[in-house]
């Protein structure tokens, strides 16, 4: 394996982490309350960087999604580059690639993603039925991928939508209730036949789940950076005892652990985005990455908090938005426990060749 980037991947990253310390400041997220940055999201279209994940990968996305985090920039950019650039660009018919890329690339379109599937939209005849409770992104989104009771995906644009009811989660992610009553949607890609031989879950939802939850690591990675590089530059200017608190052992030991989660969270992205690049079998690998996201990234924002002592409290603190990132990503896609059930069951298959 080998993770070092490509001069591709490196030049997007760079131009990201640019555009999103530029822009993505303590007061424009202050003025933003719990709405996306409209024009954070044009500069960052204007620069190609959505675009660049065709061309860049998953591995690609994780290293951008990591600058969001560092900064918590409030945009729809993980949504739409992994319910609708990669899913699209790995999934669709050439005729969706040919309509629907351009308007991915340049931000016109928008597309956020109702999953894990739950069962609660049904399709018959190419309608859908049920709601979703939360969808993140959902009130900046002109389309959702949404999986039906087979796990089938289908694009349903959000103004066939019979509501989008407003709902705020931990993070501010411009979330929505998604109530469906015979909305049109379109198929993503070609309707899949049994194939002889072929491996349960290489179809396309369990690829895009799979992809989402490394995508959603990469973007843990980067708020349990931020939390932690704010942790440290605290701690080395507060004083305590006539000395700064970075000089005390306890402090370096917790700030020590939650640089070691915060890097086991980043190498298992790495290693996950990696092998779906590369085509290999990524489920246990996007499981393990997801699972540390969880685990570990909770960890660290608390860490990040606490080393703020009594200014970790402030929910006007710019360390109190990693706080609230850290932990509605802890639970995205699955929270801790419930990756560890889905893991074992895959390792009970046997089939991880």
């Amino acid at each position: 394996m080998d993770f070092t980037p490509t001069e591709e991947q490196e030049a997007a990253r760079e131009l990201a982490a640019r555009i999103f310390a530029d822009l993505s400041t303590h007061e424009r997220l202050r003025a933003a309350g719990t709405g996306s940055d409209a024009e954070l999201w044009k500069a960052l279209c204007a620069a190609g960087l959505p675009g660049s994940v065709e061309e860049t990968g998953l591995l690609g996305l994780v290293l951008l999604l990591e600058e969001q985090g560092r900064v918590t920039a409030q945009v729809p950019f993980a949504a739409t580059c992994v319910y609708g650039i990669l899913a699209v660009a790995r999934h669709g018919t050439d005729g969706q690639r040919a309509r629907l890329l351009p308007g991915l690339r340049d931000g016109t379109t928008v597309v956020t993603g109702a999953f894990p599937a739950s069962g609660a939209v049904t399709s018959r005849a190419g309608r859908l039925s049920g709601a979703v409770d939360w969808v993140p992104w959902l009130r900046d989104a002109t389309h959702v991928l949404v999986p039906d009771e087979n796990r089938v995906l289908w694009l349903v644009r959000t103004e066939d939508a019979a509501r989008v009811d407003p709902v705020e989660l931990t993070a501010p992610w411009s979330a929505g209730r998604l109530v469906l009553d015979g909305a049109t949607g379109e198929r993503l890609g070609e309707a899949e036949g049994t194939v002889e031989g072929e491996r349960p879950g290489k179809g396309a939802y369990a690829d895009v789940l799979a992809a989402a939850r490394v995508a959603f690591a990469g973007l843990q990675a980067g708020v349990c950076a931020g939390s932690l590089a704010r942790a440290v530059e605290y701690t080395s200017v507060r004083e305590q005892f006539g000395r700064p608190l970075s000089t005390h052992q306890a402090v370096q030991l917790r700030a020590a652990d939650a640089h070691m989660d915060t890097e086991t969270i980043r190498v298992t992205a790495y290693e996950a985005a990696w092998r779906h690049d590369g085509d290999l079998d990524a489920r246990e690998a996007a499981l393990t990455a997801a699972w540390w996201a969880s685990e570990a990234g909770k960890r660290v924002v608390h860490a990040g908090q606490h080393l703020h002592g009594g200014m970790g409290a402030d929910l006007d603190h710019p360390v109190h938005r990693h706080f609230l990132w850290g932990r509605q990503l802890d639970a995205h896609l699955g929270c801790g426990t419930e990756l560890l059930a889905e893991l074992g069951d895959l390792l009970a298959e046997g089939d991880l060749s």
